[in-house]
């Protein structure tokens, strides 16, 4: 384990002049709004800000395409393909990205110790290892299915749990201070773009209207995209940069300021919107598929590339419209809308509904996303800032982990294959429960922003 994840002891200058999180929480976002350059002005800036920002940026489009590629098809590869039952198919996807989320802690802390650089390289060849591993899951005896599927999906959490934190650092290495909140847009925007791109070719590799290779031929396709941005990413990025030339201290993570109050209850609060992401690739594919003809479930990945493709237009156009909006505004907003779309699919099937739900819970999640992300990593001190994002995707492992062990008993009894379907049903539960967070915010609100008052005292 790394000295990293020590107390900390004592920390440089820089370092210890910034608040607590517990303090800081509803400051950061309005203290330096005034001073937000133009749409075009930071557009330009980022474009002007060297190869290693768009080398992190080619990184996070491949892997959008490959890790999205996978994971918006794995239920039904594994109950189509593997013939797995419903309710261990979503219980193995939830422990899949919930690994993901757990791991980011240490591999945030991985990617501080050894560099951008060296992490992204690490990354991708464990992503080559485990998206082939999976592939060729479906070619093994069957005494051998499970061990090689859960050591296939292990292998991926481990890669996307080193490679997320990596491209946050990447980001605020490489771009300056008053273009951080733009650059931390474009990174969600363009990850988005990679799973558009994969929504749309998709299929055409997988139904007989094109290549006709099926889900595993997808699957065989990530894995190869994978293999050549490792190819790309060795022969090209640089030695790690440092944002703005300046010298960083080796500090150690104070996990205790991490997990104070204000903090811990902000990060956690988002727990039960957060289920509606999960529910994006543990319910979405089998409710396309059972509720719907067809013709709609040959183009399901269709309607899941509506949600990135609004995202990748909303987010920089609305972190810009919105960069003088206190964040804890943007965070009630945005889950607000995220979980009053839901309330679209609690009614009877029908694919204008499921098209509005979409793009409605996609703005929602445009207004809070990216700037949630870009707030944490403002708390972060110099060198630390995959360790904290680590921590502050916690409730992601919360979230997909406790998901997926309902997600698979509610399918089984609101969407049995061959019974009556009941998906109104389903979904109100499944709206309620993301109410929690818009609420739980409102509520918590003037606590929240009593930070302001301490941080001046």
């Amino acid at each position: 384990m790394s000295d990293d994840l020590h107390p900390l002891v004592e920390v440089a200058d820089e370092t210890s002049a910034r608040p607590a999180p517990s303090q800081a929480i509803g400051v950061a976002a309005t203290e330096e709004a005034e001073d937000a350059p133009a749409l075009g002005e930071a557009l330009g800036g980022l474009a002007r800000s060297g190869a290693a920002y768009w080398l992190v940026n080619l990184v996070n489009f491949t892997d959008g395409i490959a890790y999205f590629g996978i994971l918006n098809l794995l239920v039904l590869y594994f109950s189509q393909d593997l013939h797995i039952p419903d309710k261990y198919a979503s219980i193995y996807v939830s422990i899949m990205t919930g690994l993901v989320a757990l791991l980011m802690v240490p591999g945030g802390a991985v990617s501080d110790r050894i560099g951008t650089r060296n992490a992204i390289s690490v990354s991708l060849a464990l992503g080559t290892l485990g998206r082939g591993g999976l592939w060729a899951c479906a070619k093994v005896p069957p005494s051998a299915l499970t061990f090689c599927v859960l050591a296939s999906l292990a292998v991926m959490a481990t890669s996307t749990g080193i490679l997320q934190p990596a491209l946050y650092a990447g980001v605020k290495e490489t771009t300056k201070k008053r273009l951080a909140s733009m650059g931390f847009s474009l990174l969600y925007a363009i990850m988005n773009l990679g799973i558009v791109a994969e929504s749309l070719v998709s299929p055409f590799v997988r139904t007989e209207s094109g290549l006709n290779w099926g889900i595993r031929g997808v699957l065989g396709c990530m894995a190869a995209i994978t293999l050549m941005q490792l190819l790309v990413h060795l022969a090209t990025y640089p030695q790690d940069l440092k944002q703005e030339g300046k010298k960083e201290a080796k500090t150690r993570v104070n996990y205790g300021e991490l997990l104070a109050g204000r903090f811990l209850f902000f990060i956690f609060i988002l727990l039960p919107v957060r289920t509606l992401f999960a529910h994006q690739w543990l319910t979405i594919p089998d409710y396309i598929f059972r509720c719907f003809p067809k013709e709609v479930a040959d183009r399901y990945e269709w309607f899941t590339a509506l949600n990135p493709f609004v995202v990748m237009i909303g987010v920089p156009v609305l972190c810009h419209l919105t960069a003088r909006v206190h964040v804890l505004r943007m965070m009630i907003a945005g889950t607000a809308v995220s979980a009053a779309a839901t309330f679209l699919l609690a009614m009877p099937p029908n694919p204008n509904n499921l098209i509005a739900y979409v793009v409605i819970f996609s703005l929602g999640e445009a207004l809070w996303a990216s700037r949630f992300l870009e707030y944490i990593a403002d708390l972060a001190p110099p060198g630390q800032v995959g360790a904290y994002m680590g921590v502050a995707n916690l409730p992601w492992f919360v979230a997909k982990v406790t998901t997926g062990f309902y997600s698979g008993a509610m399918l089984a009894h609101y969407l049995p294959k061959g019974g009556t379907m009941h998906p109104e049903t389903m979904w109100t539960f499944y709206g309620l429960i993301a109410c929690i967070s818009p609420i739980g915010l409102l509520l918590a609100y003037p606590w929240l922003r009593a930070a302001d008052k301490e941080k001046t005292q």
